[in-house]
């Protein structure tokens, strides 16, 4: 988990460099402070459990363990990327580990993953489909119809609403009239918890609890973890709207330095471990640029592949 968090970040620091230095067009949404709740709800899944991203769903992807290569390689635009250089940064999708994708349109996974839950009970399997949005997204009306319809056919969905409490610009008080997102879907009847987003081992007790609940038949469950993004909603946003002390007072509780002094207090890692970790990961990332910048653009005549379903 450790691991997991420390790639997310320097990816990200990495993804934002490269976009300030036009390798990485269109929208670039940043995860940085929000890796523990991506890591910390991913890792209690199993490999056959279904995930759906948002838009923000760097961090999503790299924890349900996708390349980095491949992942970078779509930032880039590149053939070789994991939608083939045609999704770019808002639409990573790798269905070798049931990544369901991530979706331009805020609200726009909920009812796929609704969909993804009724496939599961159609198909009578045990696993999860955990989805995840932001604060932003319990205001759209998907949002309410893809509830509804989990809660009234109790299907193993985890809706996890990860409340960076600014929807693009606009604080979240502002936006709803009820800003403690988590009683929003009590007229569903669903279970609902609230849970400290920068605190791993917390998103990850909650976790287990939560898609053990799902896998017995009763689902489905909302979490909202309250987590904060250091950058600005995209990498063209300036973030004006918040203030330095603001940002600051958050950075306090990062959730990677904070993880890092338990593991330590608890003996469990090293000074020296956690310097070849970095090394290690730095590593990772460089070479994931470097399969990017050498790594072809998808022709033209792949413009039309994959635009009908082939029947196969």
């Amino acid at each position: 988990m450790y691991r997991k968090m420390v790639l997310i970040r320097r990816f990200e620091e990495m993804a934002g460099k490269q976009y300030m230095q036009a390798s990485i067009g269109g929208f670039c949404h940043l995860y940085i402070g929000q890796e523990a709740v991506a890591v910390g709800i991913i890792s209690a899944l199993r490999p056959d459990d279904y995930v759906m991203g948002t838009y923000r769903e760097h961090g999503q992807i790299l924890a349900v363990g996708s390349d980095p290569k491949a992942i970078m390689a779509e930032l880039f635009g590149r053939e070789t990327g994991i939608s083939r250089g045609k999704g770019g940064s808002m639409h990573l999708f790798d269905r070798e580990r049931n990544f369901m994708g991530g979706d331009g349109i805020v609200g726009g996974g909920l009812p796929i993953a609704t969909g993804v839950g009724l496939a599961i009970r159609y198909r009578g399997g045990d696993q999860v489909c955990v989805c995840f949005f932001g604060d932003g997204a319990v205001n759209e009306g998907a949002f309410h119809e893809a509830l509804n319809m989990a809660a009234l056919w109790k299907l193993p969905v985890i809706f996890v609403c990860e409340n960076n409490l600014y929807g693009m610009g606009t604080q979240v008080t502002r936006a709803s009239a009820v800003p403690d997102l988590n009683r929003r879907v009590s007229g569903y009847g669903m279970e609902s918890a609230h849970v400290d987003g920068m605190d791993l081992l917390a998103i990850r007790a909650l976790s287990d609890d939560v898609v053990a609940e799902c896998r017995a038949g009763r689902g489905p469950w909302f979490i909202e973890a309250k987590t904060y993004r250091y950058r600005g909603h995209s990498m063209a946003d300036p973030a004006t709207y918040r203030t330095k002390d603001e940002v600051e007072e958050w950075r306090v509780r990062d959730p990677i330095s904070i993880y890092e002094k338990q593991l330590l207090g608890a003996g469990l890692i090293t000074d020296e471990e956690i310097r070849g970790i970095s090394a290690e990961i730095d590593a990772v990332v460089d070479e994931s640029v470097k399969f990017a910048e050498e790594s072809p653009f998808p022709q033209a005549d792949a413009l039309y592949d994959h635009v009908y379903a082939s029947g196969e």
